[in-house]
């Protein structure tokens, strides 16, 4: 690619259009005088080429390139340049076949610039692109030598030499993004800096401190569901246990009225057999009497004796119903009393809870209240003091202000006076009224001793039996626990054994059964599966997949002690799928040798594991382990592993957690997961699963034993238990004669006396504190009187503040007396339900009482009379059968009789005290039914939520399941958290989520952009390596080249001479370059040593040889001989024809030594203020014009 034609038109010193045509491929030269415009045919072919910098071409911009910029009617300036590129080796990128390329560029005024390529239009960027595919770089430009080059070359320093090798090597570039790289580098250091920095010192204290109130509010949170989960547990399981009592009642309120129905009929029924029977026997007696010779007196006694044992039956039928009555009455009683006691315990326990969250309360209302009265008195005190007015709806005068507080504290002080006065009057009305009771409880005290030692006796043995029972090492809450705690680990085992089978079943692969091989075959001789055998421990999870590719198929291949017992088990072990057996005592199991492991951990620190090191193994079976795993290494990441492998002081075969397998071989295998798909996890998740499935078996075996072992210390308990509850009875009975008795009264009212002398005195000294307090008041008012007297705004400033204080507290308050009254309410609807539910126990007993001792009289009565009728029947009897002694044929039929008919009234005896025992058990059912329905409502009054989710209570799976609940232990736990809750509801922060969230968010991007930060340094770290070892050899390369053309140059400019380039002494290549002359056979020390035109040469060699390095088509020199003589101005000459052939040369000089060789001779002048170009043809003689 070379000059053909040169256009101007408008630039500079060229007005019209100017023509510069047949220009040598060779050399070329221009000359003219001073001023000509020689020189401007140089700059408008920069001109064309790109150049942007305007002081290149002696402009300070693109006005001063326009013809006299614009002033003379010219108001454009454009240049074109005509190439030939028929040449395709040096033709630009893109113009291969293109033979002529014609480039344009056009500037107008007011900065307008237009480039043409081959006539189309076309961008700066474009056309610079072009030119610098064929070594025409404008901007950084070789290929152009002006005069001041040689002078600068002359002046440079090593360094500067240096650059400019560096520059004809191309590695300029390659420093330049090295400093790029490294600012960036530095760049990337602070920003790690700032990350690391606005981690430590804002996001981890304000993380760490938020995670501590995340946990504070997930334990608040889950204390808050934990209550109400019990709460609505606890209250679901009692109106199911309601909901079933009444049911039940219900049930059996059916059962016994169809059962009184058929006692009715059975009793009607043998009513009718009987009547029938009297008749019959009536008759027998009726025809024995006819036969009797004394009818009138036998049938008289017989009569009467037949009532006196109608009645006496009577009797005893009574009395057994009586009898039977009484059992179930005394039973009753004790049912009731104990029922009564329990809820009497109850009641004391949750009055005495009511009593301290009422005085809790109490404590706290009295402080609003005193502090809400302090405050209106302190607002109508400064209302009086600023107005002069009170605000108080009292009539008093003086009401309100100072005046008004103190009236009223000597008020307080006159009303404590009397209450004290009252108080000591009442004292001694309460002395005078034990000195007369006192003697008379005394003597009541001695009168019931008898009765009340036999109560204490009873006392001691039944404290006796509960200490036996507490030391019998055993209670029904350990029994329950026991058995709780086995039934809950039999239903954890059984969901682990379900896991377990299904986590068996997807681990088919892995399953290894076989039968005996021989009689009293040694199980233990076969190890099983390697992949059983493995030991994983969490930590190395992520090396899983390794592994498995590692193993291989050995991962399921079997072990077993020896090639004998592997024999066996192939020919008569029954095996169900084919397997490889590992023999230990033959299979090979040479490790990976020590030096290469050294070796490795030395390449990759921390980032490379021997396979086997990273599993565990029973001892056994190390063989077979080594076997498996102890030839490979297990590398953190890919560019480990290659290195690794192909180490050649290691060459192992390398497997990649990713799967990645490298082998020393030169094979690389992966991108897919191994087809057992994480089998070693799966199978650690089974042997875990394996492993709590035997806690829970041994802990079921060791309370099972536990049972067993005390067996006779449970039965000695349950026996202690039954004369533990019957002595109480015994007690209750006593306590109950004891607090009937007018000595039990009188005792009472005289202590109460004594309790009431106390309660006044403590009125005396409450009255005495309030005088005192009061006393203060007067005496604090009178000095604030004072005060405000003398300095009034100071005093209502005071008081202004202290109305703020007292509002601030008194907001804080409101809440807190709010909650309590809301507890205190609960409570004592709890209590109104305990008391509702004593008062139907007490009810209860006294009817059971009150029927006992009924049945008591009844039976005392009916015994008296059996006792009587007993009697007389007897008389009646023995005279009946005196005057019956010769009527003895007749008695068979009627004993037969007699006695068919007794037994027929004993069946009816027997009915009516079942008919009677079933009203009776019909009165319990229905006050059951009655009292668990009343439960039930009172729940779903309390609970509204009772009657929308009861369809769900006892259901599995969901939160009311009752399997295993332990009601008096969830209410416990209900206690327990109730008062946990209201601790922490104080101390957490509810914004915490959404806070905790955002800075987490924002730590995970940080250190996320460290990440990205010092992956991005540590490849620009390698870049700067991979750049300094590529530059230090094209460096190299291009100095070899530069050196050797450079001293050949120099010797053609300055014949016997040399020169050549090389390092400062002591340093390297890459520190600098210097030039080395030899004149003759010396060389010199210095360039100061040479003459200026040997100088001149040094230089001009130096940039020709660099010039030929690289040779570009073209090469443009402005007066570069201005400092050389004649004969060494040929000689340039000469070189440009020798050395650089293929080149196109367009010099500027002003010495006929160098034109004088150019093909083509341009000579420029200037006339008519317009400059012109004529050309000589100085080859072949011809000459133009243009």
């Amino acid at each position: 690619m070379r000059i053909e034609e040169l256009i101007l038109d408008g630039f500079k010193s060229y007005p019209v259009r100017t023509t510069i045509s047949g220009f040598d491929e060779s050399f070329n030269a221009i000359t003219g005088l001073n001023g000509s415009g020689k020189s401007n045919v140089l700059d408008a072919i920069c001109f064309v080429l790109g150049i942007t910098n305007m002081q290149s071409v002696r402009a300070n911009n693109l006005m001063d390139l326009i013809y006299k910029r614009g002033q003379a009617g010219v108001t454009k300036a454009s240049v074109t340049i005509v190439f030939n590129n028929q040449d395709r080796s040096k033709s630009p990128l893109g113009f291969e076949n293109t033979p002529q390329i014609t480039v344009t560029r056009q500037i107008a005024v007011g900065n307008i610039s237009k480039y043409l390529l081959n006539g189309h239009k076309s961008t700066l960027q474009a056309l610079q692109n072009m030119f610098q595919s064929v070594q025409l770089n404008i901007n950084n430009p070789n290929f152009l030598i002006m005069q001041g080059k040689i002078t600068k070359v002359l002046n440079m320093k090593p360094a500067e030499i240096l650059g400019m090798v560096e520059e004809a090597a191309g590695t300029r570039m390659f420093e330049e993004r090295k400093d790029k790289a490294t600012k960036t580098m530095t760049k990337k250091d602070k920003k790690v800096e700032e990350i690391e920095s606005l981690l430590k010192e804002e996001i981890d204290p304000k993380l760490e401190k938020l995670r501590a109130e995340k946990r504070s509010y997930l334990e608040y949170q889950k204390a808050t569901s934990e209550l109400e989960r019990l709460t609505r547990l606890v209250k679901a399981y009692e109106w199911v246990l309601a909901v079933e009592k009444a049911e039940k009642a219900a049930d059996g309120l059916k059962r016994k009225k169809k059962d009184i129905e058929n006692a009715k009929e059975d009793v009607t029924r043998g009513g009718r057999e009987c009547q029938g029977m009297e008749k019959e026997l009536a008759e027998i007696h009726k025809k024995r009497e006819k036969e009797m010779a004394k009818g009138g007196k036998i049938q008289g006694l017989a009569d009467a004796v037949n009532n006196l044992e109608r009645e006496l039956v009577k009797i005893k039928t009574q009395i057994e119903i009586t009898e039977g009555t009484m059992k179930d009455d005394e039973k009753r009683v004790v049912s009731a009393k104990k029922n009564a006691d329990d809820l009497s315990k109850n009641l004391e326990e949750r009055r005495a809870e009511t009593a301290k969250e009422t005085a809790a309360f109490t404590q706290l209302k009295d402080a609003y209240d005193a502090g809400q009265s302090e405050l209106n008195k302190q607002e109508e005190l400064l209302q009086s003091l600023i107005t002069g007015l009170s605000s108080s709806k009292t009539d008093d005068e003086n009401a309100g202000g100072y005046l008004g507080q103190l009236a009223e504290a000597k008020a307080r002080l006159a009303t404590a006076g009397t209450e004290a006065e009252q108080a000591k009057v009442k004292i001694s009305m309460a002395e005078k009224e034990l000195k007369d009771k006192e003697p008379r409880a005394k003597k009541a005290e001695k009168d019931g001793s008898g009765l009340i030692k036999e109560l204490e006796t009873k006392r001691v043995q039944v404290e006796k039996l509960r200490e036996m029972v507490g030391k019998a090492g055993w209670n029904e809450d350990q029994e329950r626990e026991m058995l709780e705690s086995q039934a809950e680990h039999q239903s954890q085992m059984a969901d682990l054994m379900e896991k377990r089978d299904t986590l068996k079943s997807r681990l088919a692969a892995i399953d290894f059964t076989y039968s005996d091989p021989e009689p009293n075959f040694d199980r233990g001789k076969v190890k099983g599966l390697v992949a059983n055998l493995v030991d994983l421990d969490e930590d190395n999870f992520k090396s899983s997949t390794a592994l498995e590719i590692c193993a291989g198929g050995r991962l399921f291949n079997v072990v077993v002690h020896d090639e004998k017992v592997g024999s066996k088990l192939l020919k008569n072990g029954n095996l169900k799928k084919r397997v490889t057996i590992i023999p230990l005592n033959k299979i090979d199991s040479t490790r990976i040798a020590a030096e290469k492991l050294a070796a490795a951990h030395k390449v990759a620190p921390g980032k490379v594991d021997l396979a086997l090191d990273l599993v565990g193994y029973p001892k056994d079976v190390s063989s077979a382990m080594a076997y498996v795993f102890g030839r490979t290494f297990i590398c953190a990441d890919k560019r480990t592993a290659e290195a690794i492998t192909f180490d050649k002081s290691i060459g192992v075969k390398s497997v990649t957690t990713e799967g990645d397998v490298y082998d020393p071989s030169g094979t690389l295998s992966g991108g897919s997961a191994p087809s057992s798909g994480g089998i070693l996890v799966k199978v650690q998740e089974l042997k875990a699963i394996e492993k709590e499935i035997g806690v829970h078996r041994r802990a079921i075996d060791e309370i099972r034993g536990t049972l067993q072992g005390a067996k006779k210390v449970i039965d000695q308990w349950r026996k202690d238990k039954k004369d533990l509850e019957l002595r109480e009875h015994e007690v209750r009975l006593l306590e109950e004669q004891v607090s009937g008795s007018n000595a039990t009264k009188i005792i009472a009212e005289v202590e109460a006396a004594r309790k009431s002398l106390v309660d006044f005195k403590e009125i005396i000294d409450q009255a005495k504190e309030k005088q005192k307090q009061a006393s203060a008041d007067c005496k604090r008012l009178e000095k604030e009187m004072a005060d405000f007297r003398d300095n009034k705004d100071s005093k209502l400033k005071e008081i202004k503040t202290r109305i703020a204080e007292m509002k601030k507290e008194l907001s804080k308050k409101t809440t807190q007396v709010k909650l309590g009254q809301k507890e205190v309410q609960t409570a004592e609807l709890e209590l109104q339900q305990l008391e509702s539910d004593i008062a139907s126990a007490k009810a209860e007993i006294e009817e059971a009482q009150s029927a006992k001792e009924k049945s008591k009289t009844e039976y005392k009565a009916l015994e008296a009379s059996l006792k009587e009728s007993q009697a007389d029947h007897k008389a009646a009897e023995a005279k009946l059968k005196s005057e019956r002694a010769v009527l003895v044929a007749f008695d068979t039929d009627l004993a037969d009789l007699e006695r068919d008919l007794k037994a027929k009234k004993q069946e009816i005896v027997d009915a009516e005290l079942e008919l009677k025992k079933l009203e009776h058990d019909l009165g319990l059912v229905v006050k059951e039914k009655s009292s668990a329905e009343g439960h039930k409502d009172n729940l779903e009054r309390q609970f509204t939520w009772i009657t929308e989710e009861n369809q769900f209570f006892g259901k599995a799976g969901t939160p009311y399941d009752f399997q295993g609940v332990n009601l008096a232990q969830a209410r416990e736990q209900c206690k327990e958290l109730e008062s946990q809750h209201k601790g922490m509801g104080k101390k957490i922060n509810t914004k915490v989520m959404n806070m905790i969230d955002s800075v987490e968010k924002k730590e995970q991007a940080l250190k996320k952009m460290m990440a990205t930060v010092l992956k991005d340094k540590g490849m620009i770290q390698d870049t700067i390596e991979e750049l300094d070892r590529y530059k230090r050899d094209a460096l190299t390369k291009t100095w070899e080249k530069v050196n050797g053309d450079f001293g050949l140059i120099f010797a053609e400019l300055l014949p016997g001479n040399f020169a050549k380039l090389q390092p400062p002494e002591g340093q390297d290549l890459t520190q600098g370059l210097e030039v080395k002359v030899r004149l003759g056979p010396v060389w010199k020390a210095s360039l100061t040593e040479l003459s200026g035109g040997q100088r001149s040469l040094i230089a001009l060699s130096l940039i020709m040889s660099l010039l030929q390095f690289k040779p570009a088509p073209m090469y443009i020199l402005d007066e570069i001989d201005a400092a050389l003589d004649l004969q060494h101005t040929q000689h340039i000459g000469q070189l440009f024809r020798n050395r650089f052939k293929g080149s196109q040369f367009i010099v500027v000089s002003l010495k006929e030594g160098l034109f004088t060789n150019a093909n083509v001779l341009f000579r420029a002048r200037f006339r008519d203020g317009t400059s012109i170009v004529e050309r000589t043809e100085r080859r072949t003689g011809g000459a133009g014009h243009a």
